[in-house]
């Protein structure tokens, strides 16, 4: 949670960091915040993620809206972790398994070449139970109690992370939209309160232009959102399918 300070305490330095990208870039980043608003991530580009930072709010000086914001924020920055956990468990997935010849999120493919790998010892089936699947593996010969070969336990691990990070994803939106509703709807209350919170014009006009800035992002962070909760979806309704059970 961001720790907010009284308007009349802020020094230059607070002021400058004001200034500062609301989207943060990651280390990874070389682009930062710019890139996050020309690179949405799409269906087809699992990476795109990456070049997504965290958002960070400026202050408005009003208690109650800087921690709506602040809220909102952690939440989005929770959500997209989580998202970005997903697509590196299915990269990692489809990589171990010779897949990954393009940027899709697909499992399909993946799931078959297990099973055709290892059909002569094992029954590789995806297992779905509520928005939780699992990758199942029996011997094929009753009594075998072997450990599973590496690669196979790996392709286990990496399914199960994927299910927790789309799971994770959903719910972490359904959340955020709620927050995210709350600010946009009340933007014209926020703006009264924001300017009467200023003691001097040159301070309503500053705090004016960080609440203005932070509705942007607000904008932003729900386009986003909704686009890794509907990629969430998207692989659940793929595992559904393979599975054969119905989400």
């Amino acid at each position: 949670m961001l720790r907010f300070l009284c308007c009349c305490c802020f020094s230059s330095e607070n002021s400058a960091t004001e200034r500062q990208p609301l989207l943060h870039p990651t280390p990874s980043d070389p682009n930062g915040a710019g890139s996050a608003r020309q690179n949405r991530p799409g269906h087809s580009d699992a990476q795109t993620v990456r070049r997504i930072g965290r958002l960070v709010m400026r202050r408005v000086c009003v208690p109650e809206i800087d921690q709506r914001f602040s809220d909102m924020a952690e939440t989005f920055n929770e959500q997209h972790e989580r998202y970005e956990a997903m697509v590196r468990h299915i990269i990692n997935l489809r990589q171990s398994c010779g897949c990954n010849h393009d940027n899709t999120l697909a499992l399909t493919e993946c799931v078959g070449m297990i099973r055709d790998e290892h059909e002569t010892r094992y029954r590789v089936t995806l297992k779905m139970k509520g928005y939780d699947f699992t990758l199942n593996v029996v011997p094929v010969h009753e009594g075998e109690e072997e450990p599973l070969p590496p690669h196979l336990q790996l392709a286990q691990d990496e399914m199960k992370g994927t299910s927790e990070g789309a799971k994770a994803t959903i719910s972490k939106g359904t959340t955020l939209q709620e927050l995210i509703g709350w600010l946009l709807r009340s933007k014209d209350h926020m703006a009264e309160q924001v300017r009467g919170a200023a003691v001097t014009h040159q301070e309503q006009g500053r705090l004016e232009e960080n609440l203005e800035e932070n509705l942007k992002e607000v904008k932003r962070a729900k386009e986003l959102s909704l686009g890794y909760r509907q990629r969430a979806r998207e692989v659940l309704t793929e595992a559904a399918q393979i599975s054969g059970a119905n989400v």
